[in-house]
């Protein structure tokens, strides 16, 4: 494969479950132009140095990802938000490699059109009208650094720690969050960044 990265044929020689439809995913976004990394421990598929496509694996399912694609024009309905609370992202999914083998071409347009929003310069317009939860917001004015440094975050990681923090139903965990995370928040990291 033309523009195929070794790491990625490590991580494809060691996934089980759904390694022939990774491979079959994997040759269509190359098929595309598209340049292969490694991001979030899953193949990932670049144009100029811009997130189109993810191919990443679950239990019931495998799934191509695309970053923007609340903007495709989805005319075969395929597009699926992930959960409630993925603004921007929409997965393909499938059960079984036949099903990738049917949709090539379907695929390879939907892919082209994400390549074609990044050359636009499109963004998606991301929804932060989210509560600051109240342990934090007792953080934030205990030390305005970590509420500078917060909202130095991009809008998707203010997100995951804000709905991180608020799910937990007792205070005490809701603290205990918040403190776990302070130094990952004042550090510029996410919450799953390591």
């Amino acid at each position: 494969m033309t523009n195929s990265n070794p790491k990625v044929d490590e991580l494809l020689s060691n996934s089980k479950k759904w390694k022939e439809a990774f491979e079959q995913l994997r040759r269509i976004a190359l098929d595309c132009g598209l340049t292969e990394e490694v991001k979030w421990r899953n193949p990932c598929y670049t144009f100029q140095n811009k997130n189109v496509v993810l191919i990443h694996g679950f239990k019931e399912y495998c799934a191509l990802l695309f970053f923007k694609g609340v903007l495709l024009k989805d005319k075969h309905g395929i597009l699926i938000q992930q959960t409630e609370n993925v603004q921007a992202g929409r997965q393909i999914r499938f059960t079984n490699v036949e099903e990738i083998v049917e949709m090539e071409s379907i695929l390879k347009d939907y892919i082209l059109e994400a390549v074609e929003v990044e050359k636009a310069g499109l963004e998606v317009k991301v929804e932060m009208n989210m509560e600051i939860p109240a342990e934090l917001q007792h953080k934030f004015d205990e030390n305005p650094g970590l509420k500078t440094a917060f909202e130095a975050l991009t809008p998707g990681r203010q997100r995951a720690y804000i709905l991180y923090f608020s799910k937990a139903k007792k205070f005490e965990t809701r603290t205990s969050r918040v403190e776990k995370y302070r130094q990952h928040i004042l550090e510029g990291k996410g919450l799953n960044d390591k």
